[in-house]
């Protein structure tokens, strides 16, 4: 099981980054995914999720109305699209994949991608 993030970087403020979150090893259609992040001594929160069914979306208050979440099964592949970027969204985003199945939790991590905001 993998899921490789990339598309992290250095960007100015009121810029934008598209993160991609490449999946392989799993039912990928069948999971629920999300983006998580970890800025520098604080915890993983929760950014945004996306639903495997009807693809359903969720955002963190914090990054509503300028970030979107999306997926393409076909490709095994969930975006995050981040726009009017702010420093505080500076953090190493990580991909989520999530499934409970016959009352069993399955889930999956990625490595993380660095997302560095500052002029």
């Amino acid at each position: 099981v993998q899921l490789v993030e990339s598309g992290g970087g250095l960007v100015q403020p009121g810029g934008s980054l598209r993160l991609s979150c490449a999946a392989s090893g799993f039912i990928f259609n069948s999971y629920d995914m999300s983006w998580h992040r970890q800025a520098p001594g604080k915890e993983r929160e929760w950014v945004a999720a996306i639903t495997s069914g009807d693809g359903s979306t969720n955002y963190a208050d914090s990054v509503k109305g300028r970030f979107t979440i999306s997926r393409d099964n076909a490709k095994n592949t969930v975006y995050l699209q981040m726009n009017s970027l702010k420093p505080e969204d500076t953090a190493v985003y990580y991909c989520h994949a999530r499934r409970v199945w016959v009352l069993k939790k399955y889930e999956y991590w990625g490595q993380g991608t660095q997302v560095t905001v500052s002029s």
